[in-house]
């Protein structure tokens, strides 16, 4: 059986609810989308004028839902699952860019994020809900299906196609820090100068400050292995978090603790890293990139990492292997 907590989410976020000056409005809300909930916070002096951009952004969620969902059979990315091994698949300007960033990711990270992984969560059983070793022969008949290097992007045509049979792309590494980043667009372009987008509470962006709080938005990180402590605590202003841990999704199967964070070049969980967090520009690096920094470790990670990014690590070793890298 996976379990999955609630409460053992990547971040808590404190709002300063009591200190809001008189002259600042708050307008706070959510929807569920893409199989994530979504939830806006916003400042500003104006309350039409709040709701109108707080709406605005969430609605942004529902127009990606039909772009994205691999769950809707008429979304343009069902469609490219459906027919890209039989056909070039044109592409809309937006998802094209959005396939070339990802198939940039996986050179980049030497393939250990890589959105053709599908066939691999399928057969460990991280789709249905119910955990499972597969056999050594169903992990290597999915890896024949596995790999970046089977979407043939051509930037001419702006088309794809797979050169192999049960190729899929998935979303769910790269789908909310995109739409994270859609919204905060959004609501900067509306205006707002203060405010905290979250999707499913694992990728978030901040924007300025909130009331009384100059250093930015303040969340927690908690302790990988006991998620009622907090490890650490930063601040975010104008910049995003992701975080990617076993806690998340797993299983357990003789005495041993199997996460959901797959390793496509070996078709087995990720092993050695309990968390990572990443501090970035964009929702969208710092979503991608906690996978490849928690497959690849922590040794990769410091040769590699970009120099904006922050990176929090939690090794699977000691009690006290969390940190941030130097």
């Amino acid at each position: 059986m996976i379990l999955q907590a609630s409460t053992i989410a990547a971040i808590w976020l404190w709002v300063p609810l009591l200190t809001v000056p008189a002259e600042l409005l708050r307008v706070e809300r959510s929807m569920d989308s893409m199989g994530t909930t979504y939830t806006v916070v916003a400042y500003g002096g104006e309350r039409y004028a709040i709701e109108e951009a707080v709406d605005a952004a969430l609605e942004e969620t529902r127009r990606l839902d039909y772009l994205l969902s691999n769950y809707r059979p008429g979304s343009e990315w069902s469609y490219i699952n459906q027919h890209a091994a039989t056909e070039d698949v044109q592409l809309s300007p937006e998802l094209f860019d959005l396939l070339s960033y990802c198939y940039d990711v996986s050179s980049k990270s030497e393939g250990a994020f890589d959105i053709t992984v599908g066939p691999l969560m399928k057969i460990w059983g991280f789709y249905k809900g119910s955990g499972k070793i597969p056999h050594r022969a169903e992990i290597r008949t999915a890896l024949e299906r596995v790999g970046y290097r089977h979407m043939l992007l051509n930037p001419a045509a702006k088309t794809i196609h797979f050169d192999v049979r049960g190729v899929e792309i998935d979303p769910g590494g790269i789908g909310k820090g995109y739409a994270v980043d859609r919204m905060a667009d959004i609501l900067k372009r509306k205006g707002i100068t203060a405010g905290f987008i979250s999707g499913g509470r694992s990728s978030m962006y901040a924007i300025g400050n909130p009331p009384k709080e100059a250093r930015g938005w303040r969340v927690a990180i908690p302790d990988p292995r006991d998620a009622r402590k907090t490890y650490t605590e930063v601040f975010l202003k104008n910049e995003s978090m992701s975080t990617s841990g076993t806690s998340e999704k797993f299983f357990v199967a003789g005495g041993k603790t199997y996460s959901h964070i797959m390793d496509p070049r070996t078709g087995y969980p990720a092993e050695g890293m309990l968390e990572v967090s990443v501090i970035a520009p964009r929702t969208i690096d710092s979503e991608a990139w906690t996978k490849p920094f928690f497959i690849n470790g922590k040794a990769w990670t410091i040769r590699n990492k970009p120099k904006e990014f922050q990176v929090f690590l939690c090794e699977d070793r000691t009690e006290n292997s969390c940190a941030f890298l130097q």
